[in-house]
């Protein structure tokens, strides 16, 4: 089987079924996203010599060859990538043997680094940011107001940020409802509501979101829009523009440690800026739209480090 063949089936459409529904629905069954990095990781298995169907033993060589050049969460998903491939093309799973586990791990223990993680953006540091698009007050400037406004109350996920279409948009005298149709926790599509309600404040994120419809003129389709020569396309941003867009400005504003700022900051800002503001557990998490409590957990603990530190009573008993 060739490369190209392989990586045509990696998603595991059967060749010999001529029904193009079950190759579709096949098909949909795994995120674009993923499908990508499961693409590029089998490529990667391939061009270092690797064959597939492999065998345990080349799954322990290739482990061997990257183990001190690749993070090992890079390795362990590239075993992922190499397990589905197996399994949906119907051969044995080399990446199960016990020895390809205990390799793994041993990588983990001698080479595991911390996972990069955003720093949360605070407050005070969006809305400086958001004060000086509204001084500046041009089409790209209220748009990326409300953009990262409506990122950050909404606590939104990149990709459900850039996807939001006027026709998921309803205000009302309380604020504005935002229906997300599909995200990366409801790939089946059951859907979610976002509600923002208004504050009497120049920074309302939806009293900003409706200056930029009104000035952008939009009666359908995609809310945040790319610009090109001051003119609004139809072309919706792509996910990776809200990091750069937010990097950008964080670097114009001159705020700290900005190489740590991405999208995701925003989604982070809002869980440790509601946990502090004492938002109850339960509604930070139906708000974000998160189904694992541990993730949320993680966000809180790591922006009260200092305020719940067990050091502070220990200080307090200390005389001078």
């Amino acid at each position: 089987m060739t490369t190209n063949q392989i990586i045509k089936n990696i998603d595991g459409i059967i060749e010999k079924d001529s029904s193009e529904n079950l190759k579709h629905y096949l098909h949909v069954s795994t995120s674009n996203n993923t499908r990508k990095a499961y693409q590029s990781d089998i490529r990667h298995f391939m061009h270092w010599g690797g064959l597939l169907p492999a065998t345990s033993d080349v799954i322990i060589r290739y482990l061997h060859a990257f183990a001190d050049t690749l993070n090992p969460r890079t390795l362990s998903r590239r075993l992922v990538a190499i397990k589905n491939w197996h399994q949906y093309q119907g051969f044995f799973d080399p990446t199960q043997h016990p020895v390809v586990k205990k390799t793994m791990t041993g990588i983990f223990n001698v080479h595991g680094k911390p996972k990069n993680k955003a720093r949360a953006i605070s407050l005070d540091d969006l809305n400086k940011i958001a004060t000086g698009l509204l001084h500046e007050d041009t089409l790209v400037s209220v748009r990326n107001c409300a953009l990262l406004l409506i990122g950050f109350y909404g606590a939104f996920r990149r990709s459900e940020l850039v996807r939001i279409c006027l026709e998921h948009l309803t205000f009302s005298d309380e604020g504005l409802q935002i229906m997300i149709p599909r995200s990366k926790t409801d790939q089946e599509g059951e859907g979610a509501l976002c509600a923002i309600p208004y504050n009497n404040t120049a920074l309302c994120p939806v009293v900003i979101l409706e200056k930029w419809l009104q000035i952008a003129h939009l009666q359908s389709g995609y809310v945040f829009r790319s610009i090109h020569r001051d003119q609004l396309t139809d072309q919706g941003l792509n996910a990776q523009s809200v990091s750069i867009i937010l990097k950008e400005l964080a670097r114009k504003n001159k705020l700290e440690q900005v190489d740590l700022l991405s999208s995701h900051s925003l989604r982070r800002g809002f869980a440790t800026i509601a946990s502090k503001r004492g938002v109850p557990f339960v509604s930070i998490m139906r708000h974000g739209r998160w189904r694992h409590e541990g993730t949320v957990m993680g966000y809180i603990e790591e922006g009260r480090l200092f305020e719940d530190n067990a050091l502070l009573k220990i200080y307090e008993s200390i005389k001078d």
